[in-house]
């Protein structure tokens, strides 16, 4: 059998290289295809899944300039299995039952303690939703939405609470059955009549995986799939707000699954369009902020705008309720 060439020190430097830019890649790329969200600083790292498709080119390129087989091997497998892992979850399903009972337009946004009141309200103007979920917005934001929107969306379910506590529901439709996810931030919920149909709505807005956090996150996720997969089968209902989490992350993929949901960015083909964070000198680089819904639903549109004050892009989705299933 024959010995392996000794390396070159330029060919050493390279494999050393290339050993160290594969390390995150690897890890990350085995625990996304293991359907796990780990531990910190995994759940962090999650978030970039998309980009670490770059060090693990990187890490190939290096290691089949050092001439190491092996190594080259598996850094073209993780590159492989990162760029596999970075397409969207989920087939595109569009399953549509009868004829479009009601267009519905749908806004969520994290206004960041309240500091973009005044965006949202523009927005709100301009765009005319009939649902509005506010994450993040405190006691003044509240106070404020609901009196100036007092005739457009006269229903409204809350968590009247200070800082990033506090989450406003606006509705165009009545509203019954207000109820609230237990959380650290503010996930009130409530049943809309619209075009005859019992709707369920739920505004979502864990705690973000934070170092320290990262069980409280994972539980509260929990607690959104909770309910979720415990709605009625044939009851439609919407899920939006700030995740904290991508398509990347177990938990919120559970969610989809349990509660037998789709992403209406999905959909429409803009899963990975970035929504946080718009502050900042990094550019936004993850989709943590969503719109899902029951099969019920159809999309028509999705837009992302963006709101002066705020650390998150808003998402803005024009959906069809259908009904005669």
């Amino acid at each position: 059998m024959d010995e392996p060439l000794p390396l070159r020190p330029r060919h050493r430097t390279a494999a050393r290289a290339g050993g160290l830019l594969l390390i995150v890649p690897a890890v990350i790329a085995a625990c996304r295809i293991l359907d796990t969200d780990a531990v910190t600083p995994v759940p962090q790292l999650l978030s970039l899944l998309p980009w670490l498709t770059v060090p693990a080119a990187l890490a190939a390129l290096l290691a089949m300039a050092a001439r190491r087989r092996a190594l080259s091997i598996l850094a073209v497998v993780v590159l492989a299995t990162t760029a596999w892992s970075a397409l969207p979850y989920m087939p595109q399903l569009i399953t549509s039952y009868g004829l479009p009972l009601a267009r519905v337009r749908v806004l969520a946004a994290n206004i960041e303690f309240g500091d973009a009141t005044g965006a949202l309200i523009d927005t709100i103007r301009r765009e005319r939703p009939q649902l509005v979920f506010a994450s993040e917005c405190d006691r003044a934001c509240g106070h404020t939405l609901t009196s100036t929107f007092a005739t457009e969306l006269p229903h409204h379910a809350s968590v009247d609470a200070d800082g990033s506590a506090g989450s406003v529901l606006l509705s165009a439709y009545p509203l019954r059955d207000e109820g609230v996810i237990p959380a650290a931030m503010g996930m009130p919920g409530a049943t809309a009549e619209i075009a005859g149909l019992p709707v369920r709505l739920q505004l979502a807005h864990p705690l973000p995986p934070l170092p320290g956090r990262v069980d409280a996150w994972k539980r509260e996720l929990g607690r959104i799939e909770t309910v979720a997969a415990g709605r009625p089968y044939d009851e439609p209902f919407l899920l939006a707000g700030d995740f904290n989490a991508s398509q990347d992350h177990a938990a919120f993929r559970a969610i989809l699954d349990r509660g037998r949901l789709q992403d209406a960015a999905r959909l429409a083909r803009t899963s990975r369009t970035p929504t946080w964070p718009t502050e900042g000198p990094v550019p936004p680089y993850v989709q943590i902020d969503h719109v899902l819904v029951s099969d019920d639903f159809s999309v028509a549109r999705i837009r992302f705008p963006a709101l002066a004050g705020s650390d998150h892009r808003a998402v803005l989705a024009d959906l069809d309720l259908r009904g005669g299933r």
